[in-house]
């Protein structure tokens, strides 16, 4: 995830504890921590309704997550068996990992965007082995070295993996058996939430159902703009999400091309527009003046883009392409996982790229490489 260097707002009230923050209005924060993870937390906000506490989002499915989403819920006079719902701006593992925990405990419901429910139930009802096979054949095409692919056929066929790579630095895939949400966001409605009105908006690019949920009421401070959103990771204070591919074959076997960077710029553009008065996002910290992180974060990938371009004045493979970009350490430091989502990063952009008409596929190359236009 490529850093951003702009200066932040700083919270804008004192925690109670260490991982709880009031944020007004019926609104609190929990820092719910994400192992071996340089984010280092997940801000799980806690919405009071008539109906008793809900949940947007809820945090990696992990001892430690869990424990501190229990005491930090204790903190607030809450159990868990009180939760009366859980709202996941999108599926990854950070966000929706505790959901089904919660559920067991508490008898909530969970919501989500079709598309990223979609994702879910497939993920559940593949074989592991098929998305092995599958992200192995995915990076050979994309010019991976076959030191990097081998661990991923490996666990494909079955084969015990080198014991390096059994132990957290080789291929692992979490959320496959991530909670089957039974509500659905429909975005532009207002979710059914007494006394509140919380409404979806649709924004996808970091996944393809995430959404960001505008809480339509007056700031409780009486910040200038419209109500608070709770942003998940579409717009953060300091970081640039992850962009990367994020289609999978259906039964068919057949892949639907995608655009998620092109569906993240509109999105952003469409929350810039909204102009809240506060984001809470689902990392880092809550802040002000939405429209000019949109601006930032507009030019950033614009520049990107223009960077990237520059590289294919020689021919590359997306593999050789993201070695070349520009991220938080250099590439012999970046671990095994990091770097195929490095990979898809690069592809997106690529794809970008050649919906622009300034880069196209080089004819016949295999593995498949790009040039400038």
């Amino acid at each position: 995830m490529p850093q951003d260097t702009h200066p932040t707002t700083p919270p804008t009230t004192p925690p109670l504890t260490p991982h709880v923050t009031d944020h007004g209005g019926g609104v609190r924060g929990i820092k719910v921590p994400i192992p071996d993870n340089p984010l280092g937390h997940t801000l799980v906000h806690v919405l009071d309704t008539d109906r008793g506490p809900v949940l947007i989002d809820t945090g990696w499915d992990d001892p430690q997550s869990w424990d501190t989403l229990v005491a930090g819920l204790a903190a607030l006079g809450i159990a868990v068996a009180d939760v009366h719902g859980v709202v996941i701006t999108h599926h990854h593992p950070d966000h929706h990992g505790l959901s089904g925990r919660v559920r067991e405990a508490s008898g909530a419901w969970i919501a989500m965007h079709a598309a990223d429910t979609e994702v879910v139930v497939r993920t559940r009802s593949a074989e592991p082995g098929v998305w092995f096979d599958y992200m192995s054949g995915k990076l050979a095409a994309a010019g991976a070295p076959e030191e990097h692919v081998a661990p991923l056929r490996a666990r494909a066929s079955g084969r015990m993996l080198p014991h390096g790579l059994r132990h957290g630095r080789g291929p692992h895939l979490p959320g496959l058996r991530a909670a089957v949400p039974d509500r659905e966001i429909v975005p532009g409605e207002l979710l059914p939430l007494a006394g509140r009105r919380l409404r979806a908006i649709w924004t996808p690019g970091h996944t393809p159902g995430h959404v960001c949920l505008h809480l339509e009421e007056q700031h409780p401070a009486n910040l200038p703009g419209n109500g608070r959103l709770f942003s998940g990771d579409h717009l953060l204070p300091g970081i640039s999400p992850h962009i990367g591919l994020y289609e999978a074959p259906d039964e068919n076997g057949i892949t639907r091309v995608t655009d998620p960077l092109g569906d993240y710029l509109d999105s952003l553009e469409r929350i810039g527009r909204l102009d809240p008065a506060e984001v809470l996002p689902a990392h880092q910290h809550a802040f002000t003046d939405a429209p000019a992180r949109v601006r930032e974060l507009l030019r950033h990938h614009e520049e990107r883009l223009t960077g990237l371009w520059e590289l294919l004045a020689e021919p590359l493979t997306p593999w050789a392409l993201a070695e070349r970009m520009e991220w938080n350490r250099p590439w012999e430091q970046i671990p095994y996982g990091s770097r195929n989502i490095a990979v898809s990063e690069a592809e997106a952009h690529l794809r970008r790229l050649v919906k622009q008409g300034r880069a196209e596929a080089v004819p016949g190359s295999d593995p498949v490489t790009y040039r400038a236009l």
